[in-house]
């Protein structure tokens, strides 16, 4: 019971206060002038944490910076000069002024995406590939190393090949079943022997 009517106790006076806060006659918080109670020149934790490690102590020297609102005479001086210069410039001044910054932003700007692009544009033509790095290897390893080659022979490749034409020899190493004959006596009577078969002396019409 105790807890309930502290509990009710609470809950009211939260009530009465949200009352006061959002009647009309309340002024708004946000007009109110903050007004430092305790300064200490300890750090303090829970200022660190939410100011994000900006603010460590909360003391005379850094309270008139974090609670001005006004800004610094300096700036003040600067922006009361901007205000009377920009008063002195006629509409028609200060449209034509605002018409030259702007294209000169374009300008600007232009000039700035143009070099984006072709820097994007370069940097791809440097980066795009011509070629196939695995077909360069292959074919570098099949030359240099046989690599791929098949090791096959046709058959009778392995005979001895003496012929005077060249050429004559890979041909006939290349033929399949093709043997060469040697060949005795005169030029008349040389007949080549092809896979065991006679051929017929030039000029004389084979059957």
């Amino acid at each position: 019971p105790s807890v309930l009517d502290s509990f009710a106790l609470l809950s009211g006076q939260l009530n009465t206060l949200n009352k006061v806060l959002k009647h009309e006659k309340t002024p708004l918080l946000r007009n109110q002038v903050i007004i430092p109670l305790v300064l200490s020149p300890d750090r303090d934790e829970e200022i660190m944490r939410q100011t994000e490690g900006r603010v460590p102590v909360f003391s005379h020297e850094v309270v008139p910076d974090h609670l001005r609102t006004k800004p610094d005479p300096e700036v003040e001086e600067q922006e009361k000069q901007l205000i009377t210069d920009a008063a002195r410039i006629s509409p028609d001044a200060a449209q034509k002024q605002i018409q030259s910054l702007n294209k000169m932003c374009s300008n600007l700007l232009e000039k700035i995406s143009k070099e984006e692009r072709e820097s994007e544009s370069g940097g791809l033509r440097q980066n795009k590939q011509t070629f196939n790095p695995a077909d360069t290897n292959a074919l570098v390893a099949a030359v240099a190393f046989g690599k791929g080659l098949s090791n096959r022979r046709p058959p009778g490749s392995g005979a001895s090949v003496q012929s005077g034409q060249p050429g004559a020899g890979a041909i006939i190493a290349g033929a399949s079943g093709i043997q060469q004959v040697p060949m005795t006596g005169t030029p008349a009577q040389q007949q080549p022997m092809l896979a065991g078969v006679q051929m017929a002396p030039a000029g004389q019409p084979g059957k």
